[in-house]
Formats: C-alpha cells, structure tokens, sequence
C-alpha cells in the first residue's frame, strides 16, 4: 500500500504543481488515499521531495535525481572548463572546488583516471585527449 500511494504521489507531483502537504493530501484523497499530515510528511521525506521553482514561478514539491544534484553542484560551482591533452580543468568558485571534484567523482565516468582539487581548481585526468574534449562538452552542457 505504501509502495502504491508514494508512486501515486510521483505522478502527482509530475502531473500539477503541488505548493503544499495540505495540496497533497486533498490531492491523494481524489485518488482514494486518505493520509493524516503526519503520513504525508513521512512520504515526502522518504520520496526525498524537494521544493523548488517550477517553469510558472510556482515553489512546488518535485523529486530530484541524482543527475539534478550533480547539475546544481556544478552550476553553483564551476565558472569554466577546458582541456588541455588528456586533462580537463575546472575553474571554480574560491572554495567550491572540493565539493565539485566529490561530485565529479560520485559520477564515476571510465573515461576517467582520477582527479585532484585544490581551493579554486579541478584536474581531471582522462584516459585520451578525446576523452578530455567529449567531457569537457559534457561538463560545458551541465553548468
């Protein structure tokens, strides 16, 4: 049954922006499923539903994938990237550049044989200059 109702709640939150718990639950209530507040937040928390500004301005609950944790990482962090052989550079902000290579690193990309950071740069070492260019297209989409 809860399998059932947080898939409903998926599509849900994919289908309308919902603005609130209260939106929720009068939301599942349609659909047959009537939850108390406290199962509702439970739910969110287990879903790991964030709020966030959907296309209209609307701050709404939507699910983020790894891919948009990683998307957000980077575009708060890094300001540039470029190759130079097989090594990608990334320019980041003062401090950010530890949080960006653990980032790049979770992605676990076998074009890649390792990365370095220090307080504003990132080196990442590829396996060919290809490789190099590919990813740094790659990371030019993401940020």
């Amino acid at each position: 049954m809860k399998k059932k109702r947080q898939n409903e709640i998926l599509s849900i939150i994919k289908e309308q922006a919902v603005e609130n718990q209260e939106m929720l639950i009068k939301a599942l209530a349609k659909r047959g499923y009537n939850v108390t507040q406290a199962t509702a937040s439970r739910d969110i928390n287990e879903l790991r539903l964030e709020k966030h500004f959907n296309k209209d301005g609307i701050s709404c609950y939507t699910q983020v994938t790894e891919e948009k944790k990683y998307n957000t990482i980077f575009h708060q962090s890094i300001t540039g990237v470029d190759y130079a052989m097989n090594i990608v550079c990334l320019k980041c902000r003062s401090g950010l550049a530890n949080a960006a290579c653990a980032t790049f690193d979770i992605m676990d990309l076998d074009s890649v044989v390792g990365t370095i950071a220090g307080d504003d740069t990132v080196f990442i070492l590829t396996r060919t200059e290809g490789d190099a260019k590919l990813l740094c297209e790659k990371i030019k989409k993401m940020i």
